[in-house]
């Protein structure tokens, strides 16, 4: 065989690709990270606002995907890490929902919005007494059969009604995945649940079994944790230990293909370097770009059979705003960690705004006194143009309940994510499937990523890990793992 410049090329410097260039790296494998961007991370990026430095994407991580009692896979890779002392959770404050009527805290027994028990008084609060008694019916309807479908929108407002689907679901489905109920696979969102319904006799009943097992009877906007200085350390601490065991990064170097050298073992991925093409022969590639970079060099130099573009919807494109202010009555968080936005409120273009410094007690410090960061999430695909400085500030009073005046603002600043989140759509999981199975069947190459695993730190990690841990396995034994 002819000798190859590196065991292992991976594409992608986001987190996936981090976490399965260390898995390689760990086994004694050399390996080479590609990227177009400057920096590594992806989504997990950082900026300085007011001199303050932030999270600009992910600022915190879903705990649920351990067993019982152990970690889930981002704080057990944290703890790995050697920042497991770092890890932090959100005040218990609980987020609150926007809705054309006014603004309310969402209920604390609920998943996605989902009550645990439609009678109680912060459900009654947001649907009134005739929306909460049409959810509470859901106790008392039988599950005749199961049903084909699998939107969650369908299920919620069959069982539970409109009120409770437009006024809690619609809102933080939205806000966590920016598409609408109606097209979310049950599944892919809210592992479990169907199970759960049909064990339990309804949907409310599912919701609390879930709670329990999850262990997250907590405020909504809680069953999160973050690190003490920003997640972006995540990613700082990954590209360390990549480091430390050999790995080279060759950012602001654009991929334009990768191929298997027929008969010989090899990949030859071409990538720009300077301007100029250049060619890294390796015994492996790791795809762990965006989903519609990945497909293109699936479909290209690998002549995978990944489908008609079209057949893929789009992911959401979202812009960050940051605002620093200085206004003291911000210090008694009127609206929780947060807001989110239900659909038809009148003069608001944000989706949601999370109140980062009564979230997270490590930035109210950093922050000092007097002094908030509140970050606006505003859906690309929506609003006519990025967000200005005086938008995300009438946005923000409005959502917190105040007027700012421009007067307190000390920071701002947006951030731009192209395809920032994964899909979670009924039909999703087929298409991966289908690629995945392909996939499976090229020797030497692997697939990790969020398109391919779900949306969120959780699901990413949960699957690059264990997949690049047996694909180095292999790779460097010649044999699968037990």
């Amino acid at each position: 065989m002819n000798p190859v410049d590196t065991d292992v090329v991976v594409i992608g410097a986001g987190v996936a690709g981090l976490v399965a260039a260390r898995e390689c790296a760990r086994k004694g494998l050399r390996v080479t990270v590609l990227d177009a961007a400057e920096t590594p991370g992806g989504f997990v990026a950082t900026h300085t606002v007011d001199g303050i430095r932030l999270d600009s994407g992910a600022e915190s991580f879903a705990t649920r995907g351990g067993e019982k009692g152990k970690p889930g896979p981002v704080a057990s890779l944290i703890a790995d890490l050697g920042l497991g002392e770092a890890i932090v959770t959100p005040n218990p404050r609980g987020a609150w929902v926007q809705l054309p009527d006014g603004a309310a805290p969402l209920p604390k027994l609920s998943l996605l919005g989902i009550p645990g028990a439609p009678l109680a008084d912060d459900v009654r609060r947001i649907l009134g007494w005739k929306g909460s008694l049409r959810a509470q019916l859901d106790r008392y309807m039988p599950l005749l059969r199961v049903r084909p479908e699998t939107d969650l929108g369908g299920i919620v407002r069959r069982r539970m009604g409109q009120a409770v689907l437009d006024r809690l679901v619609t809102p933080i489905v939205g806000g966590v995945h920016s598409a609408s109920p109606t097209v979310i696979d049950v599944h892919a969102v809210a592992p479990g649940l169907t199970k759960a319904m049909t064990n339990q006799g309804s949907l409310s009943g599912a919701v609390l079994a879930l709670l329990e097992e999850r262990g997250s009877k907590v405020a909504a906007g809680s069953a999160v944790a973050g690190i003490d200085g920003g997640m972006f350390r995540l990613v700082e601490a990954l590209v360390a230990d990549c480091e430390k065991f050999g790995v080279v990064f060759r950012m602001s170097t654009p991929v334009q293909s990768t191929e298997p050298v027929p008969s010989g073992g090899r990949w030859v991925t071409t990538a720009v370097v300077a301007d100029e093409s250049v060619q890294i022969t390796s015994r492996a590639v790791i795809v762990a770009t965006s989903f519609r970079t990945g497909l293109a060099l699936l479909s290209g130099g690998v002549g995978l059979d990944t489908g008609a573009p079209e057949s893929w919807p789009e992911p959401a494109s979202v812009e960050l705003a940051t605002l620093i202010v200085d206004d003291s009555r911000l210090d008694a968080a009127p609206r929780g960690t947060g807001v989110l936005v239900a659909t038809g409120v009148p003069g608001i273009q944000a989706k949601a705004l999370t109140h980062a410094t009564a979230k997270w007690n490590w930035l109210a410090e950093a922050a000092g006194p007097g002094r908030h960061v509140l970050r606006l999430s505003y859906d690309r695909d929506v609003v006519a143009q990025s967000p200005t400085r005086a938008q995300a500030l009438a946005d923000a009073g409005a959502l917190l309940g105040l007027t700012l005046e421009e007067s307190s603002v000390r920071g701002f600043d947006v951030t731009r994510w192209n395809d920032s989140l994964a899909f979670a759509t009924v039909g999703h999981r087929a298409r991966v499937e289908a690629v995945r199975a392909q996939v499976d069947a090229v020797p030497g190459l692997l697939v990790v990523g969020a398109w391919m695993a779900g949306t969120g730190l959780a699901a990413t990690i949960a699957q690059s890990r264990p997949a690049a841990s047996d694909f180095a396995f292999e790779l460097r034994t010649g044999a699968a793992p037990a």
